[in-house]
């Protein structure tokens, strides 16, 4: 299951959205995620999952490759949306009753609304990460939060901006990580597939403390390699690729807009 977590990958293709500035990218993600939390009717989600449908296919990426994140948050999906099917209305009528336990059709229909709505965030969140390169998210980060230099934090921006990129870049490697420590484990005899939840909890300390031990043997390399090349943060830094608007970045922001204003009316009419 680790090995399908995609998040945090970049996947290289000829598509709009990887030609697109990540500022852009990352200001309409904020807005698409804030706008698919805006959606209080069936309506607006269908109309959210046509739009993120969109970008699935603009990016060209498989879907495969999306859903394979899905894996690893399924059991809150599925939680989430037992916990909703319980809170529905009595007046929408009576789907199944068992013991003290009402399942009413509004309650299905919430726990459908519910994962749904998880499963659009997870997917336009990914297509963040899957289109922009890590050097790409520390300039558009830094960019954004240009505005905090005026207020005497202009060293923290660009240690914040390399702190979220790396920690970005680097969730691919430790799942690679605490894959190779799972499959030694199981190796050697450990069984962590089997039991009750307190012995599936136990046989991960095993695995946790050397993939904590990995993770801190990494951070004094990196650190080490940043300071042979003589890295002092953002001082002086200039940058081989400029970031400026085109096209693309308007077209892209007037389908996001078109998509936030049809949500938007579709909550006051419905």
């Amino acid at each position: 299951m680790l090995r399908d977590i995609t998040f945090g990958q970049y996947i290289e293709t000829k598509s709009p959205i990887h030609k697109a500035d990540p500022r852009v990218k990352m200001v309409l993600l904020i807005l698409v995620v804030v706008l698919i939390f805006l959606a209080q009717s069936m309506y607006g989600l269908l109309l959210s999952l046509a739009f993120v449908s969109m970008v699935v296919l603009v990016t060209k990426i498989p879907l495969k490759t999306y859903l394979k994140n899905l894996k690893a948050v399924l059991p809150i999906i599925l939680l989430t949306s037992i916990i909703n099917m319980f809170y529905g209305d009595n007046d929408s009528g009576v789907l199944l009753e068992v013991w003290k336990l009402t399942i009413t059709y509004g309650g299905l229909y919430r726990a459908v609304f519910m994962a749904l709505r998880i499963v659009l965030l997870i997917i336009v969140s990914s297509s963040l990460t899957y289109t922009t390169t890590p050097n790409d998210l520390t300039d558009g980060i830094e960019h954004l939060l240009s505005p905090l230099k005026f207020i005497g934090l202009k060293s923290a921006v660009h240690t914040l901006a390399l702190m979220m990129t790396i920690a970005l870049r680097f969730i691919p490697t430790l799942v690679e990580e605490a894959e190779k420590i799972m499959n030694a484990q199981k190796a050697r005899g450990a069984d962590l597939e089997s039991g009750s939840i307190i012995e599936r909890i136990k046989a991960l300390i095993p695995i946790l403390i050397p993939l904590l031990i990995s993770s801190v043997r990494r951070a004094y390399e990196l650190a080490e390699a940043m300071e042979c090349r003589c890295y002092n943060g953002g001082e002086g830094k200039t940058r081989m690729k400029q970031l400026k608007l085109t096209s693309v970045d308007f077209k892209i922001m007037a389908v996001t807009l078109i998509y936030g204003v049809a949500v938007v009316l579709i909550n006051i009419i419905l």
